[in-house]
């Protein structure tokens, strides 16, 4: 396991709450299958997860644009610059199959990119929006 949900910031919006528990599985997935060793089907969860990511991101900008969140490209640029190194990573991943990489990337920066991301963005955010839930 990568990440305890239990350690999770929890925001005031329960709908982002909900989006970030279900990609912490679905990483927590990820990271456990690579450290396994099953390339097959870290590929398929890499898959997954990449899909998870643009979701929750979408979602929130979604949410942000309904709520005419004031600093919403600011928090948008965040999520464009994860989706930019996940993209990277994920390319690297199909031509080199390196769990190694992929593990490392998963500790070093998605994991405390999202506490931070949701300490921060996520949390202001969902105090301007509301509860949509």
């Amino acid at each position: 396991m990568l990440i305890d949900k239990r350690s999770i910031p929890q925001v005031s919006n329960i709908e982002m709450n909900m989006i970030h528990a279900d990609e912490v599985d679905i990483v927590n997935q990820l990271y456990d299958t690579l450290k396994s060793g099953d390339i097959k089907e870290s590929n398929r969860l890499f898959e997954e997860f990449l899909k998870s990511v643009e979701e929750h991101f979408f979602e929130e900008e979604q949410m942000m644009l309904e709520g005419r969140y004031w600093a919403r490209a600011m928090h948008k640029s965040e999520h464009d610059t994860m989706r930019e190194k996940l993209h990277n990573l994920y390319e690297n991943w199909k031509k080199n199959k390196n769990p190694q990489e992929v593990i490392e990337f998963l500790e070093k920066e998605y994991a405390p990119w999202l506490n931070l991301h949701i300490s921060r963005w996520d949390a202001e955010t969902a105090m301007h929006i509301g509860d949509t839930a």
